[in-house]
């Protein structure tokens, strides 16, 4: 490497995977041995997904790319098409940009599509969050395609190590980093009740549920009934609480859970509130106070934990994941859904969160440094 910097380029295609990186990417960005560029693509560039690129540039970042790759909607046949435009659009950029790594994250389908169009040009990927299992979701298959595609891989627990191994057919190329989104909560400034209810014009001194979900991708065709279930749920737990609502990602069918909480708040009014993106200062801060997690979002399973949050993790979209004993798993059904919230709402979680490790982000940017001068 010499004198030269580390080029290190981020594949970020969301909010959600943007708020992961976080820590990472504050680390990089303030070491001089490192040249960082952030390539935003996906739902960062869709105003019906908040513009979240405004986030990325407001925070201080230099966005190297914008890749506006989300033409078509969100049926099973449009999310293909989406894939096909995605990696079209990328095999254009790998032909004419060069880093020494790219970082990918997670399992989403246009990650999946950015990165396998990168595969005839011999990109040296690392891959955040590899080796974990979804098994109600069609993102572990894509979770695994990126994994392949990798040469180097960061789990978020140890014993993820060894599924990377039998994925890739290799040893030594997987190492333990923990879940480095959770290193966003040394260093926010946390919104009081207060400050929340003026930024956002959300009372938190009310009991509220924090609720995401997505849709279910194995079965498309469930989620019309699925939708029902979770309406009537909230119908009725509405006549007690109020719910703030972060709202889907473009994953298949997620515009008739859309339209699902638009009819909840033209009901319910002022006790629904639907939020695209709240970022990470107010997301953790509206974790930190609400009085129950509701949902299926990985956040969760992987972040609620560390504020002694319960969780009603709803449905399979998240079914195999590894996951503390917070996560109290439902089925969309509205009697159960219904009595579990009423049973855990308030109630606090003392355990451990089985995701946290102190500087992963650290160990990270230590092995890259590590493996590109062949250590």
């Amino acid at each position: 490497m010499g004198g030269s910097r580390l080029k290190i380029a981020v594949l970020t295609s969301s909010r959600a995977d943007y708020g992961i990186y976080l820590p990472l990417l504050h680390l990089m960005q303030t070491d001089p041995g490192i040249e960082l560029s952030i390539i935003a693509f996906g739902s960062h560039l869709k105003e019906q997904f908040g513009n979240t690129i405004d986030q990325i540039k407001n925070d201080g970042f230099k966005i190297g790319a914008e890749i506006d790759n989300l033409k078509f909607g969100d049926t099973p046949e449009e999310i293909a098409l989406n894939y096909g435009h995605t990696a079209m659009l990328f095999a254009d950029f790998w032909a004419k940009h060069k880093s020494d790594y790219v970082l990918c994250l997670g399992d989403r389908y246009e990650m999946a599509a950015a990165v396998n169009a990168g595969i005839p040009f011999g990109i040296t990927y690392a891959h955040l969050h590899a080796g974990e299992t979804s098994e109600g979701a069609i993102d572990n298959i894509y979770r695994d395609q990126i994994t392949l595609a990798s040469k180097y891989h960061f789990v978020a627990i140890e014993s993820f190590i060894s599924r990377v191994e039998t994925i890739t057919n290799s040893n030594g190329t997987a190492f333990y980093s923990g879940a480095i989104g959770l290193e966003n909560i040394n260093s926010i400034d946390f919104l009081n009740i207060e400050d929340f209810n003026t930024k956002w014009g959300i009372d938190f001194s009310m009991k509220t549920l924090l609720v995401t979900v997505h849709p279910e991708t194995i079965n498309p065709s469930s989620n019309h009934q699925k939708i029902e279930e979770l309406k009537a749920a909230l119908d009725y737990l509405l006549t007690k609480i109020q719910v703030l609502v972060t709202m889907p990602n473009a994953d298949t069918l997620g515009s008739l859970y859309r339209e699902m909480f638009e009819d909840l708040k033209i009901q319910h009014g002022q006790n629904v509130y639907l939020i695209e993106n709240l970022g990470t200062q107010s997301y953790f801060s509206a974790m930190k106070l609400a009085s129950l997690l509701f949902g299926n979002t990985s956040s969760g399973i992987i972040e609620a934990a560390s504020f002694g949050k319960y969780v009603i993790n709803i449905g399979d979209r998240q079914k195999g994941r590894a996951h503390g004993e917070n996560v109290i798993q439902a089925p969309f059904n509205r009697k159960q859904l219904i009595n579990l919230t009423e049973e855990h709402m308030g109630k606090i979680y003392s355990g451990p969160n089985i995701y946290k490790l102190d500087e992963g982000s650290d160990l990270i940017i230590k092995i890259l440094k590590e493996k590109l001068n062949g250590i």
